[in-house]
């Protein structure tokens, strides 16, 4: 059977160990050879999300089974391939229903089968809820915390965490001062970004200002 072999690793993805291309890259070759599989390409999406199925190395994988240079399309993991359910749903149908195989190495999947079929829309199905089980874990955590008085988020311009309350950051507080000064003058949102720039007044996370971000501070002083 020709394969297109695809890997895709997300920013996150990139540190974590055995998820790196190289390491999808080899884990497919090695496969096509056990399975004496004829592995014609591996198309990569470096840095990309699987939360949508728009992505250009994945389009051109499923326009080479389209165009008949592949029957297959195989991947290191499922997860590589997507995360969703109804995306899985949509390319089970728009693909792999019957015209075309989708094989993945580490789930052991071959959607040529009934079997493979089932497994695939079993396994993917336990992904979806333990991510939404996990975000309904987080919500409840957080309004928790809230019920007991805690900050939620990260502190603003001015205040600073400390065991789960806000402190008042004296040195930040003069940063906020100063845009207050600067904006009683008449000056606009990039002219004060400018000016604090110049000054050697740096953003909470430590960058430089921006007509955007003077904004929002101007915004929540005078609401």
């Amino acid at each position: 059977m020709k394969v297109v072999g695809y890997i895709r690793v997300s920013t996150q993805d990139q540190a974590e160990e055995g998820v790196s291309l190289a390491a999808q890259r080899q884990k497919l070759q090695q496969y096509s050879e056990l399975f004496d599989l004829d592995l014609v390409a591996i198309i990569e999406d470096a840095g990309a999300s699987a939360k949508s199925l728009d992505r250009d190395g994945l389009q051109q994988a499923l326009s080479m089974l389209d165009s008949g240079e592949a029957e297959g399309l195989l991947v290191a993991k499922l997860d590589r391939l997507t995360r969703s359910v109804k995306d899985l749903g949509a390319l089970l149908d728009s693909h792999f229903r019957s015209e075309f195989s989708l094989l993945s190495v580490a789930d052991k999947i071959d959607t040529s089968t009934a079997a493979g079929r089932l497994v695939l829309n079993v396994l993917a199905s336990v992904s979806e809820w333990e991510r939404e089980a996990i975000g309904e874990r987080t919500t409840a955590a957080l309004r928790h915390k809230q019920s007991q008085g805690e900050h939620v988020g990260s502190p603003a311009l001015g205040y600073d965490m400390e065991d789960g309350q806000l402190i008042r950051n004296e040195q930040e507080t003069s940063i906020l001062v100063r845009i207050r000064e600067l904006r009683s003058s008449g000056l606009t949102y990039r002219t004060i970004a400018d000016e604090l720039t110049s000054e050697g007044y740096k953003t909470k996370r430590g960058g430089r200002w921006n007509p955007g971000t003077v904004q929002r501070y101007v915004k929540r002083m005078e609401a």
